[in-house]
């Protein structure tokens, strides 16, 4: 239509589907944190500058530390209980935190008391806890919202809605590296949410260094590198179609600048005399305003997710379309599978959250 708004191409998910509205940013919330360490620092210094944000609470195990934590980072007020916390009328919705191995339960805490809940990645250890969380939330009418941020953030909003719209063509192949949570995640997201691979072939560690290639109907292929710590990982995430190729540059798990190539004729140099693709490069810079010290690559790119989260619920949402229950638990069953293989059993998906005892 003649009239129709042309959105910019890292418009949200939700906004582009005419879900939500952009202004519903300003959407009040009073957002309660269950854990006191550095990733839920990281998150308040970020997410406080939501528009509709109100950071209401915090609840640690120990009520000193909790105080602490509410002196430094602005928030009302401090508990030394999380059940007296999601008691609480003044909280609407819930940050969780804590280490990996504790999010099922203060997730279930909280969907029993009517909070709404943002849970920190890995949002569950197994496919079947996640089922059990979802279904406590759909029952009690809360979002559980699984907490991916690499979907939040534009750059990627726009890769998306360039494979969406076929720009690059048939995805055929992706190619990433880091852990295995953030590579599994970038095949999901190119490839669909209810594709599931046919095939997964697994070698060396999941933190790295090791491997996995996941083959999807189609002749489709995701070639997952998992990296060791320490190294000069390259960290970027390939989306390579029949017509072109998306490129999510270092660090691609929080990434800030995306290149696009779809030349005249693939592949490009070998079709046109060795003449490379031509480049659109796209720069999409974090707030200004967000000032996270000592903090992980680009963490005041929580934001993002955050304001999903309000615009969301403000239209009545119990999900995020960046990452909805159904991809939620698709890439949960991918990651068990690379697992079992290689262990022959689940194993623990690693995350930095899990290094860190403080975190709650």
């Amino acid at each position: 239509m003649a009239n129709e708004k042309i959105l910019p191409p890292e418009t949200p998910r939700d906004v582009r589907l005419g879900l939500t509205r952009a202004e519903d940013v300003a959407f009040p919330l009073r957002w309660g944190i269950i854990g006191a360490g550095d990733i839920s620092r990281q998150w308040v210094l970020s997410s406080r500058e939501c528009e509709g944000a109100t950071m209401a609470a915090v609840a640690a195990r120990s009520g000193d530390r909790a105080r602490a934590f509410a002196a430094r980072h602005g928030v009302e007020k401090a508990y030394g209980s999380y059940a007296e916390m999601l008691a609480s009328p003044d909280v609407d919705v819930v940050y969780v935190g804590t280490i990996d191995r504790l999010h099922k339960e203060h997730c279930l805490m909280a969907i029993e008391a009517g909070k709404h809940v943002l849970c920190e990645k890995a949002m569950a250890k197994s496919v079947a806890d996640a089922r059990e969380m979802y279904a406590a939330a759909n029952s009690n009418n809360v979002m559980l919202q699984d907490g991916v941020w690499t979907r939040f953030f534009p750059a990627v909003e726009h890769a998306r809605n360039l494979i969406e719209a076929g720009e690059i063509g048939d995805v055929m192949t992706v190619q990433a590296d880091f852990d295995t949570y953030y590579t599994t995640q970038a095949a999901t997201l190119a490839f669909g949410a209810d594709q599931k691979p046919v095939r997964v072939q697994v070698a060396g560690r999941h933190f790295g260094p090791g491997g996995a290639m996941l083959e999807f109907e189609g002749n489709r292929f995701a070639n997952l590198t998992f990296v060791a710590y320490p190294s000069e990982f390259p960290e970027v995430t390939e989306f390579i179609g029949t017509k072109g190729r998306i490129t999510l540059e270092q660090p691609a798990h929080c990434p800030t600048r995306l290149t696009l190539r779809v030349p005249p004729r693939t592949p490009s140099r070998y079709a046109d005399g060795n003449v490379p693709s031509p480049e659109q490069r796209f720069e999409y810079p974090l707030p200004d305003a967000i000032d996270v010290p000592d903090a992980y690559p680009n963490q005041q790119g929580f934001i993002y997710q955050t304001e999903a989260v309000h615009r969301c619920l403000a239209a009545g949402l119990r999900e995020c379309p960046q990452m909805n229950q159904r991809e939620s638990l698709n890439n949960l069953e991918v990651l068990a599978s690379i697992h079992a293989l290689k262990e022959g059993s689940p194993h623990p998906v690693p995350s930095k959250s899990d290094s860190a005892a403080s975190n709650y």
